[in-house]
C-alpha cells in the first residue's frame, strides 16, 4: 500500500524550512580543564601512591622544612620534651643505682652522685636544668660518680644538636625565597596586540620593594596537551617560548615595572591561533621571574600562569610611569588596566600571509592616536578658557559673545568652474 502524500509540499514542510536556515558556526567550549600552575605560584599537583616513603627520612633537615608550621611545631615542642624524658629516666636510674633515694638507709658520711634529687620529678627538673644550660642552685653533681659526669657530657652533646637542627629550621622557614616573591606581582591578565608591525604576546611584572632583584629573568612557558604522530599522548607538554628581553640580555633591571613582550613568529606555539581559536583551546602560559635578593643574597623564584580565558585579544597596557618634579612615579592603581587598541583578529600566520591587513591595522592605530590627541588638545583649550574667564563677569561674557561671532562666521569656498560663471556673467 503506497503511503499518502501530504498535501503541503515536502519544500515548505518543517524539516525542509530548517535544514534551509543558515546557521551560525558552532565552536566547540573549551573543556574545563585543573591548572598546572595557580595564580598565587603554587603548583596544582598531587602526588600518589609513593611507595618508597623512606627517601623522605633520608633527608630530614628538608622535609622539616617543608612541612607546614603546625607540624614544625608540634615536632619541635616533642623533641625536647622527649629528650628531656629520656635523660631525666637516666638521672633517676643513676640516683636509685647510688642509693641518694633511700633517705632513711644512708649513711651520714655518705655523699650524694646529684644532690636533692629524691623523686622522679626531681630528676625532671634536673635534666631541663642541664639541657637548657639553666642552674637554680638546689640541684647539682658531684665527682663521686664518673658515670654521671658521662652522662652529663652526653646530654649536653644531644642538647647542641638538637638546637641546632630545631633552630636551623626554624629559621630556614622563616627566610624562604617564596616569602619575597609576595612582593613580586603579575599582570591579571595578558594581552595580545600588535607592537613593533607583530603581532605579540605581553604580560607586565612589577616589584613593590625597593630593594631590587638581581639579575632577574623571565621565562616563558605554553602548556598544553599534545599528541605525537606516533599516537603517543603527552598530558603535559612544555614549550618554551623565547621573549625579546631574551634575546637581548640574559637578565632584567627590574627597577620599575616591566612588559615582557613575546614575539609570535613562526616558531611560537601561537602562531597558528587566532582570536576565536584561542577562546576554544586549553593552553596554559606559564611565567616563572627568578633571580637573587639583594638584601639576603637568596635566589627566589615567583610564578603564575594565564589560561585562554585571561589573555585579552586586542587590549594593551596603560601606562604607569610618570615623571614628576624630577622623580620618576610608578602608580600602581593601574597596574592592570587595559586599554583597546585596533587588532586583527587573524592569526600571525594569516598575517604574515597577507601584510595588507597589519597596513591597515596601523593607519587605524595611527588615526586613532591622532583622535584622541586632537580630544586632548581640546579639552586643554576649554579648560584654559573656563579659568581665564572666570576672572570676571564681564570678561567672561564677551568672551563667550567673542566665540559665538566666531562659530557664527562662515567661509565659502570657490572652485574654478565658479569663477569662469562669474566672469563669463561679467563680460
Amino acid at each position: 500500500m503506497l503511503a499518502r502524500k501530504s498535501i503541503i509540499p515536502e519544500e515548505f514542510a518543517l524539516p525542509g524550512l530548517v535544514s534551509r536556515v543558515p546557521r551560525k558556526p558552532v565552536f566547540r567550549d573549551r573543556v574545563n580543564k585543573a591548572r598546572f600552575i595557580a595564580k598565587n605560584g603554587s603548583c596544582n599537583l598531587a602526588h600518589k601512591n609513593i611507595r618508597e616513603q623512606g627517601r623522605f627520612l633520608q633527608d630530614v633537615f628538608t622535609t622539616l622544612v617543608d612541612l607546614k608550621w603546625r607540624f614544625t611545631l608540634v615536632i619541635f615542642t616533642t623533641t625536647f620534651v622527649s629528650s628531656w624524658l629520656l635523660f631525666a629516666m637516666v638521672w633517676w636510674l643513676v640516683a636509685f643505682a647510688h642509693g641518694d633515694l633511700n633517705q632513711e638507709q644512708r649513711n651520714a658520711t655518705q655523699s650524694y652522685c646529684v644532690t636533692e634529687v629524691k623523686s622522679f620529678t626531681s630528676a625532671f627538673l634536673f635534666s631541663i636544668e642541664v639541657q637548657v644550660t639553666i642552674g637554680f642552685g638546689g640541684r647539682m653533681m658531684t665527682d663521686q660518680c664518673p658515670i654521671a659526669i658521662a652522662f652529663l657530657i652526653l646530654q649536653n652533646i644531644a642538647g647542641l644538636i638538637i638546637n641546632a637542627v630545631m633552630l636551623g629550621c626554624i629559621f630556614m622557614k622563616t627566610a624562604q625565597s617564596n616569602r619575597r616573591a609576595e612582593t613580586l606581582i603579575f599582570s591579571r591578565h595578558a594581552v595580545i596586540a600588535v607592537r613593533n608591525n607583530h603581532l605579540c604576546f605581553m604580560i607586565r611584572i612589577g616589584d613593590l620593594r625597593k630593594s631590587m632583584i638581581i639579575g632577574a629573568t623571565v621565562r616563558l612557558q605554553v602548556v598544553r596537551k599534545t599528541t605525537t604522530p606516533e599516537g603517543e599522548v603527552i598530558p603535559i607538554h612544555q614549550i618554551d617560548v623565547q621573549t625579546e628581553s631574551a634575546v637581548a640580555s640574559n637578565s632584567l633591571f627590574l627597577l620599575a615595572p616591566l612588559i615582557i613582550c613575546h614575539v609570535i613568529d613562526k616558531n611560537s606555539p601561537l602562531y597558528d591561533l587566532s582570536a576565536m581559536e584561542l577562546q576554544c583551546s586549553d593552553l596554559e602560559v606559564i611565567v616563572i621571574l627568578e633571580g637573587v635578593v639583594e638584601t639576603t643574597g637568596i635566589t627566589t623564584q615567583a610564578r603564575t600562569s594565564y589560561i585562554s580565558e585571561e589573555i585579552q585579544w586586542g587590549h594593551r597596557f596603560v601606562p604607569i610611569v610618570t615623571e614628576e618634579e624630577g622623580v620618576y612615579s610608578v602608580d600602581y592603581s593601574k597596574f592592570g588596566n587595559l586599554v583597546k587598541v585596533s587588532t586583527p583578529l587573524c592569526s600571525a600566520k594569516e598575517l604574515d600571509e597577507t601584510p595588507s591587513i597589519l597596513i591597515q591595522t596601523i593607519q587605524k592605530n595611527e588615526l586613532s592616536h591622532q583622535n584622541s590627541l586632537r580630544k586632548r588638545n581640546s579639552m586643554r583649550r576649554n579648560n584654559s578658557m573656563r579659568k581665564g574667564g572666570g576672572g570676571g563677569g564681564g570678561g567672561g561674557g564677551s568672551l563667550r559673545r567673542n566665540n559665538s561671532g566666531l562659530a557664527a562666521a562662515k567661509v565659502q569656498f570657490y572652485t574654478p568652474t565658479d569663477a569662469s560663471k562669474n566672469l563669463n556673467a561679467v563680460t
